[in-house]
């Protein structure tokens, strides 16, 4: 689990990065203006800084300059509207560790992120949350089903993770939309419907529950377990 800032004016941007941040087992702290994220960024406090350019007070450039004259190193990943190639070479030589232009995918914000914790010992990522016989491997995004693997998509695994982190707690359509896919989905698609089905089909029916009207709960079933119980599922499963 690694200490995150997020830096960015926009609070629609910051809570979808937030979110998906938190789902991916991280723990964030969201500022709004400059003069506040170089106040945070230099406290030692956190493992990662993601670094907008046009805020108030204060922009990205200044912040990263005052950053690394502090002697900070706080790994940074610049994350703007701005995808000019003079931006980017400006941010990269005054000391971002990596630059990344707005509309953005969060898979790949996330894997970035990942590479840059990756070069620090201190952060101790957990890369494989478990519940009864179903873990995940954060690093291959991939499942272990009673000594099965299985891969899974981007989003397959951030709801398999958020399912695992809350087992056998019941999580609305909406929480898991919030989670998974952050501020800019439709609320009323079917898609988590689509891919609690997607994850019935790959981890087993019997690991997750429908409660009519209120959403899903992922069920565990013991480690080690086998037989008719283990393979068809002792929970009543509904489809709505």
């Amino acid at each position: 689990m690694a200490r995150i800032l997020i830096a960015d004016d926009e609070p629609r941007i910051a809570g979808f990065i937030a979110k998906g941040l938190t789902a991916a087992g991280h723990t964030t702290t969201s500022v709004a203006d400059g003069i506040r994220a170089l106040d945070y960024g230099s406290s030692g406090e956190f493992d990662l800084l993601i670094l907008d350019i046009g805020m108030p007070r204060m922009d990205g450039f200044k912040v990263l300059s005052a950053l690394r004259a502090m002697n900070c190193s706080v790994p940074v990943i610049v994350l703007t509207a701005r995808d000019s190639l003079p931006d980017t070479l400006a941010a990269l030589d005054g000391g971002a560790d990596d630059y990344m232009s707005k509309p953005f995918r969060f898979e790949e914000l996330l894997s970035r992120i990942r590479l840059r914790l990756r070069d620090n010992p201190a952060v101790q990522e957990d890369t494989a949350p478990a519940s009864g016989d179903v873990s995940l491997d954060v690093d291959l995004r991939s499942a272990i089903v009673r000594g099965r693997s299985v891969q899974l998509s981007a989003r397959e695994f951030a709801m398999a993770r958020v399912f695992v982190d809350n087992a056998g707690k019941l999580l609305s359509r909406e929480q898991l939309l919030s989670r998974v896919w952050g501020y800019d989905f439709d609320g009323a698609s079917n898609v988590v419907d689509v891919y609690v089905g997607y994850l019935r089909a790959k981890l087993g029916p019997e690991h997750f529950q429908s409660v009519r009207g209120a959403g899903y709960r992922f069920t565990p079933v013991p480690a080690g377990t086998t037989g008719p119980d283990a393979e068809s599922g002792s929970t009543t499963l509904h489809n709505g």
